[in-house]
């Protein structure tokens, strides 16, 4: 009696797992329903013709072309030309002068009869760039080194002390400072010993860069300008550590720059920029480089948005202001290239993702579909 009732249950399972098994096969065959951590390339730049962005292929004939484009995602700002000065100090409107009269007539007008010596005691150069001397008025001492002013004091009273000498000093004032406001061991005010005392001078005197920062800018307020360029620039060139002037304002601040890398690459997040100049080589090594398993290679987009200034009439620029780079890895014309490509600020790096890792969920849907099948079979 029990062996009556086994074969209809058999019969009955076996066809269950038959019924499991094609559902398995339909629903792995729905590609739609495939998850997926990244599209495909050919997902992300189809319909170039229609859209409102277009694809350049990097390749080593592209990078000259590419290379006089605007650069985007940072500011504008410059740096100054070299420029060397005076290598004296330069007396200006603020500072203080201690001037000394010496004369060994009998008759001086300023010393009195046992003391040749005449202190003038500290004077404040005014505003208008002048010290008053008794018997001399007025005298223009600004926008002088402290030795062309004691000449210039010794002719002012040479009329009526005809023998006189003059000794000068001077400590400056806050006009005859720079300032360094932020990043430094010692943010301060700090006087100009001479006009050949430089940008990393200055931050020298101040107890050097925060060793915080990974890659440190260094920004000078001049005016109403501010220029800007890395600290690393400046240690490496020489002739671009300008000298300082009185009124200049440093900042040495983090570099402000970053990339974004999304899809499958080894990290999704924001990376700021280590150095100067990035490639997309190095950026891709930054970002953990293409995840084995899922990560296409030859799908290395770099997503990129230039101003409306770039695709302007006579302009070097791309045809559109939104452009996706496309790199492939997988020749050695796209490896060399993606040493070459610089990767500008803001731009996002998306590692597309593979098209076989799709085919290989199929493939694998199919065989636990076949692999149910043959255990039903079994029963």
């Amino acid at each position: 009696m029990g062996q009556g009732f086994a074969a209809p249950a058999g019969a009955k399972l076996r066809s269950m797992l038959r019924i499991l098994a094609v559902s398995t096969l339909s629903i792995g065959l729905a590609a739609c329903g495939i998850p997926r951590g990244a599209a495909i390339v050919s997902e992300v730049t189809s319909g170039t013709e229609s859209a409102d962005f277009v694809v350049y292929p990097v390749t080593r004939t592209f990078l000259p072309q590419v290379s006089e484009w605007p650069v985007t995602g940072e500011s504008s700002s410059t740096w100054l030309g070299y420029s060397t000065g005076p290598q004296d100090r330069v007396i200006q409107p603020g500072d203080t002068l201690s001037i000394t009269i010496w004369d060994a007539s009998d008759r001086s007008l300023l010393s009195t009869p046992g003391s040749p010596a005449t202190p003038l005691g500290d004077l404040r150069v005014s505003s208008g760039g002048s010290v008053f001397v008794p018997y001399a008025g007025n005298i223009q001492v600004a926008g002088n080194t402290p030795q062309a002013a004691r000449l210039i004091v010794e002719r002012a009273v040479e009329d009526l002390v005809p023998s006189a000498q003059v000794q000068l000093s001077m400590v400056e004032g806050s006009a005859n400072t720079a300032s360094v406001v932020s990043g430094a061991a010692r943010p301060g005010r700090y006087p100009l010993p001479d006009r050949s005392f430089t940008v990393l001078d200055l931050i020298a005197e101040a107890g050097g860069v925060s060793p915080v920062f990974e890659n440190p800018t260094v920004k000078l307020h001049r005016g109403r300008e501010y220029y800007s360029i890395s600290a690393s620039t400046l240690y490496e060139n020489p002739t671009r550590d300008v000298p300082i002037r009185p009124g200049d304002q440093v900042f040495v601040e983090e570099d402000s720059r970053f990339f974004i890398s999304l899809g499958a690459s080894g990290r999704e997040e924001v990376h700021p920029f280590t150095k100067d100049d990035i490639s997309a080589a190095e950026a891709m090594a930054i970002a953990g480089g293409v995840q084995d398993t899922r990560g296409d290679p030859g799908g290395i987009l770099v997503l990129r948005e230039y101003p409306v200034s770039a695709i302007a009439p006579g302009v070097s620029g791309p045809q559109k202001q939104r452009v996706v780079f496309s790199i492939d890895l997988t020749s050695a014309d796209g490896l060399f290239s993606a040493r070459k490509f610089r990767v500008n600020s803001e731009d996002l790096i998306y590692v597309t993702e593979a098209p076989v890792t799709g085919a290989q969920t199929i493939a694998n849907l199919v065989g636990t579909g076949f692999g149910l099948v043959n255990s039903a079979g079994n029963l």
